[in-house]
């Protein structure tokens, strides 16, 4: 806070022209009223402080003059009633400048105005949570006019809602909520520490007597903890889904998926180093056997019999759900994989044990892939393989590519099926 004596001081300093004006006339006849009484000395003193005074005010009043008005703030993204997105970059040097939208193919490539700002509008988008960054001169770049933002190790972007129906079960809408737990903890197999996310659905009382059956929902490559619940919106959508009955209530587990964190690190070889991709799902597993599904067990009100307990993941954490839960049926009932990728096509390796024989402790084995992802190769191959060793399982090909928009849809119904 000003002292008062600087706040009059710099009210002074704004005076109209006019103050200025008077205050330098009575500077000069100040001056010279008394040089017939000899005080030449002390009115030559009078009269400098007199000029540099109104030199000050008067320069200060050109500057408040010539001040710009204040430039309006950039809106970006803005979502227009047709579904189509206006996307805006100030970057007056940039000589290229587009947006790379999820699931949209070849980003857009925008164009510039007379002020440096470039935009461009998109078609029409399905109601959905978008990613989306933007390209400067091949250099990737978050939108600095958006808040929401993509939490993500690797790949960090802005993220755009295109709103749709109450019925679309990632919609928040007017139903009774659960909560979110987060907790920390030190692992002894990994050698770090790592954290995990809890859903607990609502009417959950730790106190009661009720317990839950719990799905252990695994993230993908690049993406934290946090993934499922702050991109993926599995606790709204289980809220949506339990409030009108089409889910059973249950608790679900979001763990951190790495077990080898060397495989985040540039130029890892990651899914090229098999040493490093097996290190990786291999003491993954082990954490999550061994330290994370003990902790919520004595900690939360669950369950604990193998048939309320399952496990699902999208892309890497996919493959390790198979990789977990078909390796430890003894453990698991409820597997989903949701474009499973890192695992081998060396599928008697990857799961020497399953056969005909496991379907009495399988009671879902649910395997979904967007029909334009990558990985549909791999997925498809693995269902041969499994109709090849009379496994029963649930083949389930959406249109879509590697995206949170095919992931949320694959929970929404793989959610449904769970624990009847």
């Amino acid at each position: 806070m000003k002292p008062p004596y600087l706040n009059r001081f710099s009210r002074q300093f704004r005076r109209p022209r006019a103050v200025v004006v008077n205050s330098f006339r009575f500077f000069v006849e100040l001056s010279f009223s008394g040089l017939g009484q000899g005080h030449m000395k002390r009115n030559l003193f009078l009269l400098t402080f007199g000029v540099i005074a109104f030199s000050i005010l008067a320069q200060n009043g050109k500057t408040q003059t010539a001040r710009p008005a204040p430039t309006p703030p950039l809106v970006s993204p803005e979502v227009h009633s047709d579904n189509r997105v206006v996307f805006r970059l100030s970057a007056p040097n940039a000589r290229e400048v587009a947006v790379a939208i999820e699931g949209s193919g070849n980003p857009l490539p925008m164009q510039k105005d007379d002020q440096g700002v470039w935009s461009v509008t998109s078609d029409p988008l399905t109601p959905d949570f978008y990613g989306y960054s933007f390209q400067v001169d091949g250099v990737g770049m978050l939108d600095p006019s958006n808040y929401r933002i993509k939490p993500n190790f690797l790949y960090r972007g802005n993220e755009v809602h295109v709103p749709g129906s109450v019925s679309l079960t990632w919609e928040t809408n007017d139903v009774p909520y659960g909560e979110l737990h987060h907790h920390f903890y030190k692992s002894g197999v990994v050698g770090d520490r790592r954290d995990y996310y809890v859903y607990t659905p609502s009417g959950y009382d730790p106190r009661g007597k009720q317990s839950y059956p719990v799905l252990y929902l695994l993230h993908g490559y690049s993406d934290d903890a946090s993934g499922w619940s702050a991109v993926g919106r599995a606790n709204v959508i289980l809220d949506n889904l339990i409030a009108t009955g089409k889910a059973k209530p249950m608790i679900i587990v979001m763990p951190l998926g790495y077990g080898e964190p060397k495989i985040l690190e540039p130029n890892s070889g990651a899914f090229r180093d098999r040493s490093i991709t097996e290190r990786n799902f291999d003491q993954f597993r082990e954490a999550l056997i061994t330290e994370v599904i003990p902790r919520v067990e004595s900690e939360y009100r669950v369950n604990k019999d193998r048939t309320a307990r399952a496990i699902a993941g999208l892309s890497m954490g996919g493959s390790e759900s198979l990789l977990t839960g078909l390796n430890t049926l003894d453990r698991f009932a409820w597997i989903g994989a949701f474009s499973s990728g890192g695992f081998t096509p060396e599928f008697d390796k990857e799961f020497p044990n399953l056969d005909a024989k496991s379907n009495s402790q399988i009671k879902l084995l649910w395997i979904a892939c967007g029909t334009e992802d990558r990985l549909i190769g791999i997925n498809r191959d693995f269902r041969k393989w499994l109709a090849s060793k009379s496994v029963a399982h649930v083949d389930i090909e959406t249109p879509g590519m590697h995206t949170w928009m095919v992931w949320r849809r694959n929970l929404t119904d793989f959610a449904q099926l769970l624990f009847r």
